[in-house]
């Protein structure tokens, strides 16, 4: 039975006024403000926890992918500008490790240490000049019009609004532009979707004795499952150890619901079920190990991420649409305002499915066009950077990862900057300008 309750009208104070107003943290976000900021915009950045960097904090992540690609065999740093200084940030607090190989050492990954990263981050965007507003859960927009005039927050403090010229959804699931009516596509938990994951970390592990247990874990696995014992959550455990060989992280993990549909990180009735259901599913993962794995025998959990990692949910409908042949085929644009070099990673039902650029010599990355960070429509003055940017369900489970959310989200704020001088309308930014203060950042737009 739905039942309602009709709230009394109340005047929500407005709680301050900024040029540009990012709403979410991760990758996409702390570099849009870090953009929007240096170039000399008044700029709040609205994240819902009390740190910055999204599933590579919050979810527990420790790893940013999509950083190298692999150019010719040659594995090459292609995510560059705001993000590298990041890194630089990140290691000078001792907390980034040497890149490493992953999926089968075809591509390079970076751990990091994930109190480090908050510290960076804060660090960076605070430097910038931007405000940050922690513990703001974001609830609802105000549209005037063709334009979004604020975004409607609850806090301990209570219900405010905070107004803006221009707005750039970061928030990974698309929160802004559904509350805005902007054009979308929600994935289909059954089928399309991609599965969330827990992930947790594993202290006191001799890496000596450990070596490569990120190749033998796997087949062990199989084996096992072979042999009798009950399928594990999903094929393809990743294991790799972190800052030092005594602490390693673990990808081991998929949340479903009864029905075998993915767990919906827009549903909060599925996002507790796929709480409770990680944390078993990483006890269990984790007692095979140790049990089976050697240099694992006095190893404990010593953390398990605060929130699920969601992979997917709503996707921007842009006046253009990454898609998975632009990936494989490495895609080149003139509006290019950076690079993903990461394959095509589809969490499948119970398993993991990598799928690589075309040939035998690829160039190894796609460029990521201006146009997918522009509604098709929807109100004049939204971009949307990160995850939730316009891509299909195939082009999303490769630019989904933190390198690519990283260039998007400096050209997110470099672009917000641009479109306050055209009315902050953003489809009318010059690319070309654009494409030119990118790389007076430091950006990486193409290699050739």
């Amino acid at each position: 039975m739905n039942a309602y309750v009709t709230e009394p009208a109340r005047h929500t104070p407005v709680l301050g006024e900024w040029e540009v107003v990012v709403l979410g943290g991760g990758p996409s976000g702390l570099a849009a403000a870090t953009a929007a900021a240096r170039a000399g915009r008044s700029t709040l950045l609205v994240e819902k926890s009390g740190y910055l960097g999204g599933a590579g904090t919050g979810g527990g992540l420790s790893t940013f992918c999509g950083m190298y690609s692999n150019v010719h065999g040659e594995h090459v740093l292609t995510v560059r500008g705001h993000a590298t200084e990041l890194l630089e940030r990140i290691d000078r607090l001792g907390g980034l490790r040497a890149p490493h190989l992953s999926f089968s050492d075809r591509i390079q990954a970076q751990a990091y240490d994930i109190p480090a990263y908050r510290s960076a981050a804060d660090d960076q965007v605070l430097a910038a000049g931007a405000q940050l507003l922690y513990h703001a859960f974001a609830v609802g927009a105000v549209v005037e019009g063709s334009t979004v005039d604020g975004v409607v927050v609850e806090s301990k403090s209570g219900r405010g609004i905070l107004r803006g010229q221009v707005f750039i959804d970061c928030s990974g699931d698309g929160d802004l532009l559904a509350w805005t009516g902007t054009s979308h596509h929600k994935a289909d938990p059954h089928g399309e979707m991609l599965f969330p994951s827990t992930m947790f970390r594993i202290n006191a592990v001799d890496g000596e004795r450990a070596g490569p247990a990120w190749k033998t874990l796997p087949r062990m696995m199989d084996e096992a499952v072979a042999a009798g014992r009950p399928r594990f959550p999903r094929r393809g455990a990743i294991v790799r150890p972190q800052r030092d060989d005594l602490e390693w992280r673990a990808n081991a993990t998929q949340l479903r619901n009864a029905d075998g549909s993915a767990v919906d990180g827009t549903d909060v009735w599925q996002l507790t079920h796929g709480e409770v259901q990680g944390r078993t599913q990483a006890q269990e993962v984790f007692g095979f190990i140790r049990e089976n794995v050697p240099g694992f025998e006095r190893a404990y959990i010593v953390d398990i991420g605060p929130e699920i990692g969601i992979r997917e949910t709503r996707r921007l409908l842009g006046k253009y649409v990454l898609t998975e042949e632009d990936v494989r085929s490495c895609a080149r644009f003139e509006d290019s305002i950076g690079l993903n070099g990461w394959p095509v990673e589809a969490h499948v039902d119970g398993d993991l499915d990598i799928r690589w650029p075309y040939g035998e010599d690829p160039l190894g990355y796609n460029e990521l066009p201006y146009r997918m960070l522009v509604p098709e429509s929807g109100p004049a003055n939204l971009l949307v950077a990160g995850r939730c940017a316009s891509m299909t369900h195939g082009g999303q489970s490769a630019a989904r990862v933190a390198g690519p959310c990283f260039a998007m989200g400096q050209a997110a704020g470099t672009a917000a900057h641009l479109a306050l001088e055209k009315h902050g309308v953003v489809a009318e930014v010059d690319t070309a300008l654009l494409r030119v203060h990118l790389e007076s950042e430091g950006a990486c737009l193409s290699l050739l």
